[in-house]
């Protein structure tokens, strides 16, 4: 689908006198490489400036917050590089933005750099191949300190108002709206008009690309484009999944995770405001509402690409869902990437094509080159190890939820999964097993075992597609006052897939490198290469969603159980975008406890689903008549590839913060 095309309410549009000239002047020396056959020029900016000889400049700019309560408003550091030419010809240049809180503690990309300065502290290094890339394009980088974060002050507070405004600010300030200097505490004023077009995309994975989510949220004037990769719309959902808590549901400790030594010596104040505010109990609260970018997603005036690893359990695939639902709503220009892999930037799995695809995105919302990437199909999905597909809509024209219905299967086997209701009076029921998880239960699908409630459709004769969220709707009822619910959809059958539990979450990193943009003594644009990293599997969860079943009633707020009495709660599960091959079949599995991935309840209950009252909605291509399709006829044999064996992968004894993570219960390496 093209995407579809909105002007936007006071949007600056970036066709503008200064813009064109810039553009012109990108463009000038474009050739047709050797061989090709002349065609029409598509427009591209090219790397006519120098890098190395590229303004490298600190700013702080006054947020207008006093999140450290010291008296003063709160300065984040920006640290720049852009082309030294343009402003010399009285050109102007748009911006690249990344906003993070991990330059100084952490690091950003597959190989963990931070920031550099010289003795005098103006930047040296800077973090990935943006600016390396595009200041020679014509383009200004800007690398932002959160509040509370390397140079900047205030204190962090885990995606609300200081991490949003904070970045906010730099995009005024670089649309001449808010103030910047030239220092943390002097008073000689920094104006970016003078070299700025106002043009601004931010980009950035995981908090950095939440950071973007939120600020896009605000409706900002001048940031034309954000490219969020991996990145959280709800924190509430990152730590909390329908009232049950998710392993170390407890956003205080990141705060002080990034926060600098100075800031972390004046902001417990903050942080005891922030766990007081998101209590462990899973209620929602007003916190969770200035959270919350998915509910302001009408204001978004920038255009939006999306990507996300649908085998993310760190940031989660219901995060990039929801968030892409709601733009959809609003009809926000948008295009999305869905990988194999877990939590992994598109440059360690997909290199030259992210580059490629980054430089035309960023050339067309910035420099206003129509060189059509708007006009092509939205979505790539990859379906195997670097094998990709594209699709002109996403979810494809033709999709529609399908109700799929569990019953009773044959004694000793499992449940059956169809389009017909199960017989009046039919149950399921298991234990809740916190030591067990979807990978448990995967492997275990073909047999009733205690810890869960199993459904699987025959063999099918031909490929069916789930393209985006379901939903489980359940009627269970508890033996103890409280309950946590799991829903997985399983593909079971053979495969090779992306490692995404191994070391890299589906990439191997190789000591080879690629250069991508020009080099510095002190930053160099060369990395080092990846390959997928792959795993031979019988079996592949592909959606999963959590619940406590105390939010029955509110899904804002939980409450005891009365054990013996039925509740009916819809679970919903992540978005997805998977075809179940011809000879697999698919299945639902009902469990309690995901182990690794949800905190247990305070008891151990037994549930009963009644399954007269229990259905999955399950949004697939084709819709009903696919499903009934693929149910029909003979089905080809499919045998297990050798060596296909459980997977055996401890819990790890603390949760990592956005910027890595360390999964528990994924499928490992075939053994």
């Amino acid at each position: 689908m093209p995407m579809r095309k909105r002007r936007t309410r006071g949007a600056r549009l970036p066709y503008g006198t200064l813009v064109l000239a810039a553009a012109a002047a990108l463009l000038a020396g474009a050739v047709t490489p050797a061989g090709a056959r002349p065609g029409p020029a598509v427009p591209e900016s090219r790397p006519v400036h120098s890098y190395a000889d590229a303004v490298r400049e600190s700013v702080w700019v006054d947020t207008g917050l006093d999140g450290d309560g010291d008296g003063r408003a709160d300065r984040v550091a920006v640290d720049i590089v852009r082309p030294r030419e343009p402003a010399a010809a009285g050109r102007k240049v748009p911006v690249i933005m990344d906003a993070s809180p991990y330059y100084a503690c952490c690091g950003r990309g597959n190989e963990s750099q931070r920031k550099t300065y010289d003795a005098d502290g103006r930047p040296v290094g800077l973090p990935l191949f943006y600016d390396n890339y595009f200041v020679p394009r014509g383009y200004a980088f800007a690398a932002v300190d959160l509040a509370g974060t390397n140079r900047s002050d205030g204190c962090d507070d885990v995606g609300g108002r200081s991490d949003v405004l904070s970045a906010k600010a730099v995009v005024d300030w670089l649309n001449g709206r808010a103030r910047g200097y030239t220092s943390r505490t002097g008073d000689t004023p920094a104006d970016a008009t003078a070299w700025s077009t106002g043009n601004v995309g931010m980009i950035g994975k995981s908090w950095d690309g939440t950071v973007a989510n939120g600020v896009a949220a605000t409706g900002v004037e001048g940031l034309r484009t954000i490219v969020p990769i991996g990145a959280i719309s709800s924190w509430y959902d990152y730590f909390h999944s329908q009232g049950a808590p998710l392993y170390d549901a407890n956003p205080t400790w990141l705060s002080d995770y990034v926060n600098s030594p100075a800031a972390r010596a004046r902001c417990g104040a903050v942080q005891n405001r922030i766990a007081a505010a998101t209590p462990y109990s899973g209620d929602w609260t007003a916190a969770w509402d200035e959270r919350d970018h998915v509910r302001d997603a009408a204001k978004v005036r920038a255009s939006v690409f999306v990507v996300h690893g649908q085998q993310d359990l760190n940031v989660r695939a219901n995060q990039f869902g929801q968030w892409w639902d709601a733009l959809a709503a609003h009809g926000v220009e948008r295009k999305i990437w869905l990988s194999q892999a877990g939590h992994v930037d598109p440059f360690d799995f997909r290199r030259a094509d992210w580059v490629r695809t980054l430089h035309r995105w960023f050339d067309h919302y910035l420099l206003g080159l129509d060189n059509g990437i708007d006009r092509e199909p939205m979505a790539d999905i990859e379906r195997a190890p670097d094998r990709w597909t594209t699709d002109r809509h996403w979810p494809p024209r033709g999709t529609s939820a399908t109700a799929l219905r569990p019953a009773t299967g044959p004694a000793g086997g499992p449940g059956a999964l169809g389009r017909a209701p199960a017989a009046p009076g039919s149950t399921a029921t298991f234990t809740d097993d916190p030591s067990l998880g979807e990978l448990d239960w995967a492997a275990r699908a073909d047999s009733p075992t205690p810890e869960k409630a199993g459904f699987v459709t025959r063999p099918l004769s031909r490929p069916l597609r789930v393209s985006g969220g379901s939903t489980v709707t359940v009627t269970a009822t508890p033996s103890t006052s409280t309950a946590h619910l799991s829903a997985v959809l399983v593909d079971l059958g053979p495969d090779t897939i992306r490692d995404y539990a191994a070391s890299g979450e589906g990439i191997t990193t190789l000591p080879e490198r690629t250069c991508w943009g020009a080099s510095t003594a002190g930053d160099s644009a060369c990395y080092k290469e990846t390959r997928a990293r792959t795993a031979d599997v019988a079996h592949t969860v592909i959606s999963r969603g959590w619940a406590d079943l105390g939010t029955w009633a509110d899904p804002r707020a939980g409450r005891p159980l009365t054990p013996g009495r039925p509740y009916t709660l819809t679970l919903k599960l992540a978005a997805t975008d998977h075809v179940v091959p011809a000879g697999h079949r698919l299945a639902l599995i009902v469990a309690g406890t995901d182990e690794g991935l949800l905190d247990p309840p305070s008891t151990t209950p037994t549930v009963t689903l009644d399954l007269t009252r229990t259905w999955a909605r399950v949004p697939l291509v084709g819709g009903p008549g696919a499903f009934t399709r693929a149910t029909s006829g003979p089905a080809p044999a499919v045998p297990l590839p050798p060596r296909v064996s459980p997977p055996a992968v401890s819990a790890p004894a603390t949760a990592a913060p956005p910027v890595a993570v360390t999964v528990p219960r994924l499928p490992g390496a075939a053994r």
